[in-house]
């Protein structure tokens, strides 16, 4: 997994592809949330965010 983030920035560095970032940002945002709130008690307070 850490090489495949580490070609991710690579490419993106030499390609200049720097408009990428945000967007992979937000994705990761999102996949943290919807992992860390699957069957917990917080879970509805986020949903009501969305």
């Amino acid at each position: 997994m850490l090489s495949f983030l580490r070609e991710l920035f690579e490419f993106i560095r030499v390609r200049k592809k720097f408009w990428l970032i945000p967007i992979f940002l937000v994705f990761f945002i999102f996949g943290g949330l919807i992992v860390l709130t699957e069957g917990s008690a917080v879970a509805p307070f986020i949903y009501t965010l969305f």
